[in-house]
């Protein structure tokens, strides 16, 4: 099996996308803008599911679902939120075709179909969910309502890149209710942990914590915050976002609920989300230019086992050999792929896991049976160990973790090497140019100051990180007095 990749070296950006549609992750469609996620693709995006799902239920979240279809005037009720979606609406106006009588074989719309009110394709959910929420909650009693929907949205992306940007993607959204402006800024807080966890001890991406500024908020929050990371080609990605919406969509669709007094209050709101966007970060953080490089915690196989034979009573010695291994690999949960195919050579094969990431390698031929071993390959680093069989299954256990582990340490290693501080706007023009990465610059406070540093530079505020040291300094851009340091980055 022939790569064939670009170099990252040369083009990231087409290294990316060979990649992507090499490794049988997802291709563009026959609509455009929207992609085909292939199985195996497919496959690492349910592993990611079940995991989120599961730490959503633990921390006492419920699924739900909400329709696709949002009424205009439902829409527009809450007005940022309206405002800051509205060039990526998609609008359904009609519900009927109809055969064009002067171009048979031809359909074209009924114009005596005209919906009465036009219906926007779901963005984003707060107004749809909002306006059921009105109906769920009467008192106290009802709150807090933690809801989680596992959905599609649409956003009509005029320029787009499979996983990173497409003009329909998958994706989850939390939407919580609560009774007190804390409660909801402690749900935003912990989602964001949630996270965090999740990128971190599955992805093995590691993440910058922080909230946004003004300008980056999500439209109609009052406070986002978010997890950042950096790419291999020292690009942010924001890898997830929480957001507190105060009382706004509260107001905006008559959210009430009746105290413990029997007054009348609106409720506080949340909402939070990840989606396949996280395929596109799992690629570009690790792989190289022979291929995916998955972390074993989301790989859809993460032991392959290539058998070297020349006929099926060699294949028969090899396969009682080696099926105690993968049984007992099995058993303890660690997905494992036997190769048995006669039509394709051992090398196509080990090209082929290569090129589609996983893991671990194992290798067994006439000889290994002889001498009682097995070649066992690593996928991240691309060396071989010869192990004894006896030996193979704890063996494998801790390889898989040292993997996991390895690849979050690789990935912080190069995070923490490309956050540069800078102390004048020269320095800061100058990183964005040689270095990339995360700068971490002084910055007045002003929307006005983040706007004009994003034109001239393409860089904006990533975020303003949770753990940074309160520190008084002067804007590299205004000279204006700063309360800290925030981290700036050209982003996806």
């Amino acid at each position: 099996m022939s790569k064939n990749l670009t170099k990252r070296a040369e083009d990231y950006s087409k290294w990316y996308n060979e990649l992507v549609v090499k490794a049988d992750l997802a291709e563009n469609s026959g609509v455009r803008g929207c992609m085909v996620i292939k199985p195996y693709g497919y496959a690492i995006w349910e592993k990611m599911q079940r995991e989120l799902d599961r730490m959503f239920k633990e921390t006492g979240h419920s699924n739900a679902y909400f329709p696709l279809f949002v009424p205009k005037s439902m829409f527009e009720a809450e007005e940022k939120n309206a405002e800051g979606f509205a060039k990526e609406c998609a609008i359904v106006t009609h519900y009927r075709l109809k055969t064009d009588d002067n171009n048979k074989g031809k359909l074209i719309v009924d114009p005596n179909a005209k919906l009465e009110e036009e219906l926007i394709v779901r963005p984003t959910s707060e107004a749809i969910i909002w306006s059921t929420y009105k109906n769920w909650v009467q008192s106290y009693r009802d709150l807090p309502l933690l809801i989680n929907q596992w959905a599609n949205v649409v956003r009509w992306e005029m320029r787009t890149r499979l996983f990173l940007r497409t003009a329909e993607f998958l994706w989850q959204e939390g939407h919580t209710a609560h009774a007190t402006r804390v409660e909801a800024l402690e749900e935003t807080e912990k989602m964001m942990n949630v996270y965090a966890d999740f990128v971190q001890n599955f992805m093995a991406i590691p993440v910058i914590k922080g909230v946004k500024s003004a300008n980056e908020r999500f439209a109609g929050a009052e406070e986002t915050y978010c997890i950042e990371a950096l790419m291999q080609d020292g690009k942010a990605l924001q890898a997830g976002t929480s957001h507190f919406l105060g009382q706004n969509f509260a107001k905006a669709f008559d959210v009430k609920f009746a105290n413990k007094e029997g007054k009348q209050e609106h409720v506080w709101g949340t909402s939070w989300g990840v989606s396949t966007r996280l395929m596109g970060a799992l690629v570009m953080t690790h792989s190289d230019d022979n291929g995916l490089v998955l972390p074993p915690n989301l790989a859809p196989i993460q032991v392959v086992v290539v058998p070297i034979f020349r006929n099926e009573t060699q294949l028969e010695e090899i396969s009682n050999a080696i099926n105690p291994l993968l049984d007992s690999l099995k058993a303890t949960g660690i997905s494992v792929k036997f190769d048995t195919r006669d039509t394709l050579s051992p090398g196509f094969k080990f090209n082929e896991y290569e090129l589609k990431g996983v893991p671990v390698r194992i290798a067994i031929g006439p000889k290994d049976l002889e001498n009682g071993t097995l070649e066992i390959a690593r996928r991240d680093n691309l060396t071989k160990e010869v192990v004894a069989q006896e030996a193979a299954f704890e063996y494998i256990q801790s390889l898989l973790l040292t993997i996991q582990n390895d690849l979050f340490a690789r990935a912080l290693e190069y995070r923490n090497n490309h956050i540069t501080k800078v102390e004048n706007f020269e320095e800061f023009k100058d990183v964005l140019e040689t270095k990339t990465g995360f700068v971490s610059a002084h910055w007045d406070g002003t929307p006005e100051t983040e706007e004009k540093i994003k034109e001239l530079t393409k860089a904006t505020i990533r975020c303003i990180p949770l753990d940074r040291e309160e520190e008084q300094g002067i804007c590299v851009f205004s000279g204006k007095p700063s309360a800290g340091r925030v981290l700036f980055a050209k982003a996806y």
